[in-house]
């Protein structure tokens, strides 16, 4: 297994980059409205504050740490790709695999809107898509 070695300023971007989408993504000029009536949920309700933003900042941080390993572990495997190309293309199997279809299943069973699915894991995969992008060619 290839060695890892951390860029701590691209996760840090990494990390900002999902906190910016998410902030544009969930604002009332694309999805907010939509998220909340599909949810029955006011926007005022849409997270806890600090708390919210605090756990939603850790997370990114760890899914960048994540990602970065998979991007490193994918281009090993795929040396002749261009970096854009292994960072989406690890982006995309990554979303796929750990957001789209766990999150399809939980629509399924909940008995949610697949619209609400779509712009949850909607959000994912664009944040996961850049960030593959940044952690991949930002070594």
């Amino acid at each position: 297994m290839p060695s890892v070695d951390i860029n701590w300023l691209a996760l840090i971007v990494a990390t900002v980059v999902n906190m910016v989408v998410g902030y544009v993504w969930y604002s009332p000029a694309l999805f907010a409205k939509e998220w909340s009536k599909l949810t029955g949920r006011k926007m005022n309700e849409m997270g806890d504050g600090a708390k919210g933003y605090i756990v939603t900042t850790i997370a990114a941080f760890v899914q960048a740490i994540i990602l970065l390993h998979f991007v490193v572990y994918t281009g090993y495997f795929y040396p002749t790709h261009s970096h854009v190309a292994v960072g989406l293309l690890t982006a995309a199997w990554a979303w796929i695999a750990f957001v789209a279809i766990p999150q399809g299943v939980n629509t399924v069973f909940a008995g949610t809107r697949k619209k609400l699915w779509a712009i949850n894991t909607g959000y994912f995969l664009v944040v996961l898509l850049i960030n593959g992008v940044i952690l991949a060619s930002w070594r």
